[in-house]
């Protein structure tokens, strides 16, 4: 299996490479009550890596997050991550990110940066990413990665808070967003 570590240039090769949404996942956590760790996911996403043929390592990334497709353990709590005081997935229903190109980061991590849209504003972010390999299966070339963001909710409109009798805030503002992305070359 090739690692980025090995290469020095973009280790996909020129084409569209879609993201298999069976294979993939899209996974956030905020601290509750200060004390404990709630985690969710989205179910739906969407997108594609496009490889340039005159210059790969100039590759660029597009994701489409289906906000209703959110599931964080509870209903009542899903319907609220979907309520206007969160998503409000009635008029924000797709959370994006494009970016691109990968910059080296050392010791097998690459950074993506690019722009992160959730609830209709748009903030920089930058993905740690670690590519994963690429696999050729029954006629289809895959590739996988893993990638890591944290980002201030508040930043994107999230500003739903409530005080704890002890202080602190029931949910932090800060959200880890985990990524394990498989992606299929769909056209070279």
């Amino acid at each position: 299996m090739t690692t980025l570590q090995s290469v020095t240039e973009t280790p996909l090769q020129p084409g569209v490479w879609t993201i298999d949404a069976a294979h993939s996942l899209v996974e956030f956590s905020v601290r509750h009550m200060t004390v404990a760790r709630v985690t969710g996911r989205f179910g739906a996403v969407d997108g594609a890596v496009d490889v340039p043929a005159d210059n790969p390592p100039a590759a660029t990334v597009r994701a489409d997050i289906d906000v209703a497709s959110v599931s964080a353990g509870h209903p009542k709590r899903d319907e609220l991550i979907r309520s206007a005081d969160f998503l409000d997935v009635a008029t924000h229903p797709v959370i994006t990110f494009t970016g691109g190109p990968a910059v080296p980061a050392g010791d097998g991590h690459w950074n993506i940066p690019g722009d992160l849209t959730v609830k209709g504003v748009t903030r920089p972010v930058v993905l740690d990413t670690v590519f994963g390999g690429v696999i050729s299966h029954r006629g289809a070339i895959r590739a996988g990665f893993s990638a890591v963001t944290e980002i201030s909710r508040k930043d994107f409109g999230v500003t739903w808070s409530a005080a704890l009798d002890s202080g602190g805030a029931i949910v932090s503002d800060l959200v880890r967003i985990t990524l394990e992305i498989e992606l299929v070359l769909t056209r070279s």
